[in-house]
């Protein structure tokens, strides 16, 4: 599940306006509890210091540390959070859209095998890796096409990736934003999340259709990269993703890329039933500790100055 800081909040935000409170009876309590209080009223503060033994800079900081305490405690109550809870109900699994592209160019040796048959092994690579876990496959040139809607038998997407080429295609091109809107429509009708995963040696769509497309899609994109590094091909590449906000992965013949594009699909948003938002992670109990620690050092100096 990804989180952001944008998603930082309190769950009883209310309770922060103790903030103000606490820092008011602290000041209080350090003003009145203060017992050279009086004194201070009719020695000069030169000769209170001369003639005085303890304070200082030690009880400064341990009235400092206990308005840090207080105020722990105060935004634990409030309850901070970043992430939902997770759905009992919900998918054990995020799906992932393949969508891969179909045209001429991608049936240039680079050398030996093809393109789209280095393309292919990846998906059956991945279909293994994420047995039992949903996957789809979309196959795009000059237009897109649902192929598999995400499925649990992975081994059918692999056997179906097998059979995509541009001989099957009925408009050569690269229409990348028409594939991504029919994978985010495939995924928002599935109601279970996701994300999609681009296998492409380039891209060659005008970066404004990219942009509107981006404007509109909610799952999260990633790149595998069928092409030479610093190629221009890949920079072209490259270019598109940053207008998706994509991250690209670089194509690896020990399969390091599949590793990480599981990984990174395992992370992607699992939608709430319903369409709800579900429960937000209750997260001030991390603060606990701190609280307890702060404490026991506070009883353990008490105790230590009593037997003196």
């Amino acid at each position: 599940m990804t989180t952001s800081l944008t998603d930082f909040h309190f769950i009883r935000p209310g309770w922060l306006l103790l903030v103000p409170l606490v820092v008011g009876l602290w000041w209080v309590w350090l003003r009145y509890s203060d017992p050279l209080r009086g004194w201070r009223q009719q020695i000069a503060p030169e000769l209170l210091k001369a003639l005085t033994v303890g304070g200082g800079p030690g009880q400064r900081r341990s009235a400092q540390r206990l308005l840090v305490v207080w105020l722990l405690a105060v935004v634990a109550i409030a309850g901070p959070t970043w992430q939902l809870e997770p759905s009992p109900f919900a998918d054990d699994a995020s799906p992932l859209m393949i969508v891969l592209k179909a045209d001429a160019g991608m049936e240039q040796p680079d050398p030996a095998p093809s393109r789209l048959e280095r393309a292919r092994l990846k998906i059956a690579d991945l279909a293994e890796a994420r047995k039992g876990q949903p996957l789809g496959l979309i196959a795009y040139a000059g237009s897109a096409h649902l192929v598999l809607p995400p499925t649990r038998d992975t081994a059918v997407v692999a056997v179906m990736a097998a059979e995509v080429g541009p001989d099957i295609m009925p408009v050569a091109g690269d229409r990348l934003d028409l594939a991504l809107g029919e994978a985010g429509r495939v995924l928002d009708a599935g109601g279970q999340g996701g994300s999609i995963l681009v296998l492409a040696d380039s891209v060659h769509v005008d970066s404004v259709l990219l942009q509107a497309v981006a404007a509109d899609l909610s799952p999260s994109v990633q790149f595998l990269a069928i092409n030479s590094s610093d190629s221009s091909e890949d920079h072209a590449l490259r270019s598109a993703a940053r207008t998706l906000r994509a991250h690209v992965e670089p194509f690896d013949m020990g399969g390091r890329d599949v590793a990480a594009v599981v990984r990174r699909a395992a992370h992607a948003p699992v939608a709430q039933v319903g369409g709800q938002g579900g429960h937000w992670q209750e997260a001030g109990y991390w603060l606990v500790p701190l609280l307890a620690l702060a404490v026991l050092v506070s009883f353990r100096r008490g105790a230590a100055g009593g037997t003196r």
